[in-house]
């Protein structure tokens, strides 16, 4: 059972997360719709995955805001860097909307400047959630985050449209503006009373998270589950599509799925980890992952009805991966070291979305080239190799 003051540290956390994530909702979600429709073309909407590179390289100066978030024997100063980070990111978003969408250029560079503030941010959530959770809590505390990121996707990405065409460009992106101030400032005043840090700590840097063989190991078996869990992904809705199914259904069928299965498997995520540990939750969603993915390898080549297979892309790609990565997420907790906490988690997250960008471009040559039938089953194979290296390594 938690505790008051557990649910509001968590409330805290969920508040973060999706503030976070209305942002990124916006950005990849939302807006290639809204430039799409205002007539941009293809070509000028594809600078958008610019703004991807703080997020992927955000561990370059993870470091330097855990050395200014963490200070001996003194509380954390969590509450300060998400203020400031806040205040850019709410006044990027504030400009965003002043400036509307032509010329794109200014538009791209008040988002660059959100999306920096926002992975500052998240450097400092990390490290609290890190530091201020016990072990028992992980499950709980990923489950915000992996849940939080599905809720705010879908309000940057789903109910800006509707704002958008009720209000107009400038009054929608107002309206998030405003709840992602008032998302990130209870946050704020929830991270106040964290516990100060050790009187003696070693000075946060990458070298020494990479100097740990836990981290170094974590990072393998992040890998393998990464590449199990993601590599078809990206695929299912050009596959449903090559199915006969008309691309409206497919739409709704993706945003029921991360709305709606999303938010399910985090919190069944998170109880699962708190009943039966990291390492039982992470071989479940292996193992269903597998009995997914050969459905499909079996489906792509013909037999098997249509809506058995948009409901196993639906299930794999939503509700198992939310599941599986809430335990993937308590486990990147339970490897970092509270004394740097933002640094090592931003580590184990960089390497996630590394990968996640190199798989979609393999993952598309292969299904082109080979079938989908061929993809799926790679795919599962990846599933299996995953599995033995969680059972090889039983160390938490």
């Amino acid at each position: 059972m938690l505790r008051a003051g557990n649910l509001t540290v968590l409330s805290g956390l969920w508040a973060a997360y999706v503030a976070q994530s209305v942002i990124g909702g916006l950005t990849w979600g939302g807006l290639p719709a809204v430039l799409r429709d205002q007539g941009l073309p293809l070509d000028r909407i594809g600078l958008l995955s610019l703004l991807i590179a703080p997020w992927a390289l955000k561990f370059l100066w993870a470091p330097q805001v855990e050395r200014w978030r963490i200070r001996p024997g003194r509380r954390p100063r969590t509450a300060t860097i998400l203020l400031a980070t806040g205040m850019v990111a709410v006044g990027g978003l504030i400009a965003t909307g002043w400036l509307g969408l032509v010329p794109l250029l200014p538009v791209l560079a008040c988002l660059m400047l959100v999306a920096m503030a926002t992975a500052t941010a998240d450097i400092a959530v990390d490290g609290h959630a890190v530091g201020i959770l016990s072990q028992a809590q992980h499950g709980w505390g990923n489950a915000a985050q992996v849940g939080g990121a599905y809720v705010g996707s879908a309000i940057g990405g789903g109910l800006l449209l509707v704002l958008v065409a009720a209000m107009g460009w400038t009054g929608a992106v107002w309206t998030l503006a405003l709840l992602v101030a008032l998302l990130l400032g209870w946050f704020a005043l929830t991270s106040r009373d964290a516990p100060p840090a050790e009187a003696v700590i070693a000075t946060p840097s990458l070298r020494r998270a990479l100097a740990r063989p836990r981290i170094r190991q974590g990072m393998l078996l992040a890998a393998t589950f990464v590449l199990a869990q993601k590599f078809a992904m990206g695929m299912f809705g050009p596959f449903l599509i090559d199915l006969g199914l008309p691309l409206s259904f497919v739409g709704a069928l993706s945003g029921f799925g991360s709305l709606v299965l999303g938010l399910l498997g985090a919190l069944l995520g998170g109880f699962v980890v708190r009943g039966y540990g990291i390492r039982t939750t992470l071989l479940i969603a292996l193992a269903v992952q597998f009995m997914c993915l050969g459905v499909l390898a079996i489906g792509a080549q013909g037999g098997l009805p249509v809506p058995v297979l948009a409901g196993t892309c639906l299930v794999s790609g939503s509700a198992l991966l939310s599941f599986g990565f809430t335990a993937l997420y308590a486990q990147f907790m339970r490897w970092s070291d509270q004394a740097q906490g933002g640094v090592d988690f931003t580590l184990f997250q960089c390497l996630d979305g590394g990968l996640s960008m190199v798989i979609g471009t393999v993952a598309g040559l292969l299904a082109e080239r080979a079938g989908f039938a061929t993809l799926f089953s790679v795919a599962a194979v990846l599933c299996i190799v995953s599995g033995i290296s969680m059972v090889v390594c039983r160390r938490d």
